[in-house]
């Protein structure tokens, strides 16, 4: 993976953690799912108009990614309603580098070397042990650990239909523009139906937190689905969830959550994978 790519991911990695804090800030995390993920279609609608339709062979992945996507939303608002951001996060992003890993040698023909597994495998344990694995083995946050591990299966799935898509595709930018354009309607239609005396009220007090949460989500995905063009998925894969350290400093900082000599510890691990991934 050359520099340039992993300096974006890493990009992509603040930007994933910053919307993932602006959903949990809000005090009702579903409605705000929804409403990021109708704000990041608004963004994309327009845009489609600058880019050619994605190759005929990528819209199975699309259809199903867009599908995968209904059920990671619902358990993102859920996980964060029941855990902190710092704990529920980085459960959620510890696994799925290793699952993309291992299922990506049957899926893809992705080039792999011993330090590209040794970072993957690195950055997953660091994450895991930044998110408190220890205490997840304890039984703590119960609720929110099922939830978060529940996503990790997901976002594993998503990660690798994605990847088959977006090269499948043609065109990075038209594939992801149409992935956030078709799996909005599902869930902002079931949310905003169920929730339709809350939806005034909540855009009114969090329009600007919502369309700053929805342009994050955009940028985010579309560099990861790019960097997925250009590089092994795994790596790709991996370096995202070094998100969680961002996720960790925001959620200390901005939203009052401890950080500890544990966290740190994790930082370094991660850190230590993303120089072997570079290798």
């Amino acid at each position: 993976m050359t520099l340039g790519v992993t300096a974006l991911v890493l990009l992509a990695a603040l930007m994933h953690a910053s919307w993932n804090a602006l959903i949990k800030s809000s005090s009702d995390t579903t409605l705000n799912t929804a409403l990021l993920v109708g704000a990041a279609a608004l963004i994309c609608a327009p845009l489609l108009f600058f880019v050619p339709l994605p190759a005929a062979p990528s819209w199975p992945y699309l259809l199903a990614s867009a599908l995968v996507h209904q059920f990671y939303f619902a358990l993102v608002g859920a996980a964060y309603r029941q855990g902190d951001l710092s704990f529920a996060y980085p459960l959620m992003r510890g696994t799925p580098p290793l699952i993309v890993a291992c299922a990506g040698i049957f899926l893809l023909q992705d080039e792999s070397s011993p330090g590209l597994w040794a970072g993957v495998a690195a950055i997953s344990v660091g994450v895991l042990w930044l998110g408190g694995f220890p205490r997840m083995l304890r039984h703590a946050h119960a609720r929110s650990t099922a939830f978060a591990l529940g996503n990790a299966v997901l976002i594993a799935a998503y990660t690798l239909i994605d990847a088959l898509g977006v090269r499948a595709s043609g065109n990075a930018a038209s594939y992801g523009l149409w992935l956030f354009l078709l799996m909005a309607p599902p869930y902002v239609g079931i949310v905003v139906a169920t929730r339709r005396a809350q939806v005034r009220s909540h855009l009114e007090q969090y329009w600007g937190r919502t369309l700053l949460a929805g342009a994050l989500s955009v940028g985010a995905y579309g560099i990861a689905l790019w960097a997925m063009t250009r590089a092994p998925v795994a790596a790709v894969a991996a370096l995202r969830e070094t998100s969680v350290i961002f996720a960790a400093l925001i959620g200390t900082l901005l939203l009052k959550e401890p950080f500890g000599q544990r966290r740190i510890a994790g930082a370094c691990v991660i850190a230590t994978g993303i120089a072997l991934v570079r290798l």
